[in-house]
């Protein structure tokens, strides 16, 4: 068995036998989805990402829109690091803002990871990415130089210009060599006119999954 699949498989006892479910992207989250499925579990499912949203309405399951609710019952997503405080880096997807709002909602938000994307403490080996306004992109990318950071905006070859997200703003990744205080970066980078969001996620996580080991934050 795939330890992805293995991990959905762990994931699927966390999951109440009805109510609202958050589900993000990748390709463990594909595999919960066929559980979900498989074991007609009778949920509700909000998702930020649209490729999750058409995997789960070809599966035909109901998925709501995260604007008719206030409160999710449980969560899952990916993340590229995660530490021993559950500080947690997304950077790839580029649709953390919304990421960010599931895991707002729900009671709880779980991480779905191998060991590969645990440390002790974040290296920060992946960008912060920042999702900005477009008048903005000059002044966020001198304040984030001020606070070590080295921005980069993100762009694809597959479109000419910078990446757009489904909010109509624009990704910018920043690259920082050293963090003392992640929280603190995080409350930073947020304070800074023009930043819609950050993909550091510093209070939202409630679990991390490691396949069958799972951690959970001590309230």
């Amino acid at each position: 068995m795939d330890i992805k699949q293995k991990c959905a498989k762990e994931a699927l006892k966390l999951i109440p036998k009805s109510g609202v479910i958050g589900l993000g992207g990748g390709s463990t989250i594909s595999y919960l989805i066929d559980e979900i499925k498989e074991n007609k579990l009778n949920v509700q499912i909000v998702t930020p990402s649209v490729k999750t949203k058409m995997l789960c309405l070809e599966k035909e399951l109901t998925v709501l829109d995260p604007m008719a609710i206030h409160q999710i019952d449980i969560a899952f997503d990916g993340c590229d690091e995660v530490d021993a405080n559950f500080n947690a880096l997304k950077s790839g997807g580029g649709i953390h803002t919304r990421e960010k709002l599931i895991a707002s909602m729900s009671k709880d938000y779980v991480l779905l990871i191998d060991e590969t994307k645990f440390s002790e403490v974040l290296t920060f080996k992946h960008p912060v990415v920042l999702e900005v306004l477009e008048s903005a992109i000059s002044y966020v990318q001198y304040e984030v130089l001020k606070l070590g950071g080295v921005p980069v905006m993100r762009h694809s070859s597959a479109k000419d210009g910078f990446t757009i997200t489904e909010n109509g703003h624009y990704l910018m990744d920043v690259t920082f060599s050293q963090v003392s205080d992640i929280k603190e970066l995080n409350v930073k980078l947020n304070e800074i006119c023009g930043v819609i969001g950050t993909s550091l996620f510093t209070k939202e996580v409630t679990k991390v999954l490691i396949v069958d080991q799972l951690m959970a934050k001590e309230c």
